[in-house]
């Protein structure tokens, strides 16, 4: 985990106003997380922290390009991404009142950093579109070879289910001819 400490900003020396920081993200952000998604990608991200009395707004932009995997010809490709979000951090000297939400992150006080790896990662995870595909990401066209290979496949398919057709069908599709 110590790959996700760079990805931390004290804001506790900070004055109010709009403060600047920048982190690269590559294959060992990825690394950090079992469960991601995204295994590889090289992405730059910018956090812009506004400062005030009561909270603070950070706006995160993050520009690169993750490799996925297509759903069709299962060929791994490079996919563009750009990300801008906002994420709000509200002061509280409450912990019962420290209720969050999605865009609405709350500190108490005695917190003195911010951890950005987290909102990063959902970011990015949350910018891969569901449906994968070599073409929709303006990429050359699928493998043909593999497309070639699954349409063999599909028809073998359809061919043995129709060869394994249960006796009590026939007798059913007569009926409902009727």
């Amino acid at each position: 985990m110590k790959v996700l400490q760079q990805y931390r900003i004290p804001f506790t020396g900070l004055k109010p106003g709009k403060h600047h920081f920048d982190f690269d993200v590559d294959d060992r952000f990825f690394d950090a997380y079992e469960h991601s998604i995204v295994k590889k990608g090289r992405l730059k991200v910018a956090v812009i922290l506004e400062k005030q009395e009561t909270l603070i707004i950070a706006w995160t932009h993050i520009e690169g390009t993750v490799a996925l995997t297509c759903d069709v010809c299962l060929n791994e490709f490079e996919a563009a991404t750009a990300i801008d979000e906002r994420l709000i951090f509200k002061y509280t000297a409450d912990e019962e009142l420290a209720d969050a939400s999605e865009e609405i992150v709350v500190l108490t006080k005695n917190v003195v950093e911010i951890d950005m790896a987290e909102p990063i990662y959902e970011y990015i995870n949350l910018a891969v579109p569901f449906y994968k595909r070599c073409t929709e990401q303006g990429n050359s066209a699928c493998d043909a070879s593999m497309l070639k290979f699954i349409d063999t496949l599909s028809s073998q398919d359809q061919q043995e289910n129709k060869q394994e057709m249960d006796p009590r069908w026939d007798a059913l599709k007569r009926i409902y001819k009727q």
